[in-house]
């Protein structure tokens, strides 16, 4: 099987495609719209910075860092490649990041730093991978993206970014029940052997398919629903 739903064939351009994660980062992207967009003023140009800042070190610097670990999705990407597209896009990330504390608020580069710190303790599974776990990966990519665009777009954080932030980290943690299994059967399960016996006496093969369809079509709708929740807040803001 291959190793995501959204993987392409192996070689060339497609393995910088298939690195990108594009269903997950569009997921992970729209908590910073979500954020963004329920500041109580919109800055639409604080918003495109947030969001780029997030596309440069997640959907590239924070999946390039992955990869190098144990190839989850089996690219045939160089490491030297991937350890290039990591610092230049996390810089690039963390570039936009100071520019924004210095025309906003410089109390905006601590999220800097957070999202630095965020990045690297998970994806490099720094400290023995204390950080790698459900709920650091639901607090680093989803709650903490929420905080981010709406610190950014507001200038400040309440009640409300709280509200939202815990409304992204409990989806994230929902994400990662559903996606555990489905990488557990992708990327490890070599063949499944068995069948079900229904009430009726009737017998159904169990294969690969099987075992994952519900789990990997509840994050396809997810990751859709996610999408069109922050396309609506950006419509009502417009």
């Amino acid at each position: 099987m291959r190793p995501s739903w959204y993987s392409l064939e192996r070689g060339g351009w497609r393995d910088y495609v298939t690195l990108l994660h594009l269903p997950y980062t569009a997921w992970h992207l729209s908590y910073v719209v979500i954020g963004g967009c329920l500041a109580p003023v919109m800055h639409w140009n604080r918003l495109g910075a947030v969001v780029a800042a997030f596309a440069l070190a997640l959907g590239i610097g924070a999946h390039a860092l992955d990869e190098l670990r144990g190839r989850p999705l089996a690219t045939a990407i160089p490491d030297r490649v991937l350890l290039a597209l990591a610092a230049l896009s996390i810089a690039g990330a963390c570039a936009i990041g100071l520019a924004g504390a210095a025309a906003w608020g410089w109390w905006l580069a601590l999220l800097v730093a957070a999202g630095t710190f965020l990045v690297l303790a998970y994806n490099l599974e720094l400290l023995g991978g204390r950080f790698h776990t459900d709920l650091w990966f639901a607090l680093a990519w989803g709650g903490f993206p929420v905080l981010a665009g709406y610190a950014v777009v507001a200038g400040e954080l309440d009640v409300v970014a709280g509200l939202a932030a815990a409304f992204a980290v409990v989806l994230s943690l929902a994400q990662r029940v559903l996606s555990t299994n489905v990488r557990f059967v992708r990327r490890r399960v070599a063949s499944v052997r068995g069948d079900l016996e229904l009430a009726d006496g009737r017998r159904v093969e169990l294969d690969e398919p099987r075992l994952i369809a519900a789990d990997e079509t509840a994050l396809m709708l997810l990751a859709a629903a996610a999408v069109l929740l922050a396309a609506a807040l950006v419509a009502f803001r417009v």
